[in-house]
């Protein structure tokens, strides 16, 4: 894919910031231990644990696979279903399809980083790659700590639960607000 696209390269990072900035609930894991999963300090640290673990071994199977195929739906479908398991941890009463739902996450949100990575270096003209990459960074260091944030102020007004499942639908939000804004990302094919 040549490099230049004009309307691609930070969209994708602007996915990312929005979909971490409403979606994240690990802000808000010790309650969901104590209060609504009754895991103790134990449980926790299994649940805080469980996004890296899907993470690694999303990591292990990209390595062994071929480029991915679709680029940009993939990346708005790993979006979405990290929204989706958001909403579905949020939900969740059981300890265990809440590890895996975490566990879940980190593997799209793992897919995400990769092809979001990967668009911003292929895609992003050679004089603005520094530039590009710094705004880049700024997103990436800013929405978990922001996230974070937002999500214990969600929680203070609208309820532990509610809040975590209003983030989970305002991440599908801004993916379908992607998709329809950003047709060009979607389309994208193979990226090497």
């Amino acid at each position: 894919m040549a490099r230049g696209n004009r309307t691609i390269p930070t969209r994708p990072s602007s996915l990312d910031l929005f979909a971490v900035l409403f979606g994240g609930a690990v802000a808000v894991l010790p309650i969901f231990a104590k209060e609504v999963l009754n895991a103790g300090p134990q449980g926790l640290g299994v649940l805080r644990a469980a996004p890296a673990v899907g993470s690694v071994l999303m990591g292990i199977t990209l390595a062994h696979l071929p480029p991915l195929r679709r680029a940009g739906r993939t990346l708005l479908v790993c979006v979405a279903a990290f929204g989706v398991f958001t909403i579905a941890f949020a939900l969740s009463r059981s300890f265990l399809l809440s590890l895996l739902l975490l566990a879940a996450s980190g593997a799209v949100d793992n897919v995400s980083v990769v092809l979001r990575s990967t668009l911003l270096q292929i895609l992003t003209p050679e004089h603005m790659l520094g530039r590009v990459s710094s705004v880049n960074q700024i997103f990436i260091g800013s929405s978990n700590e922001i996230g974070a944030f937002e999500s214990g102020l969600a929680a203070r007004f609208m309820g532990l639960v509610p809040s975590v499942v209003f983030g989970g639908c305002m991440t599908l939000l801004v993916v379908a607000f992607t998709t329809w804004k950003v047709p060009e990302l979607r389309k994208l094919d193979r990226i090497q």
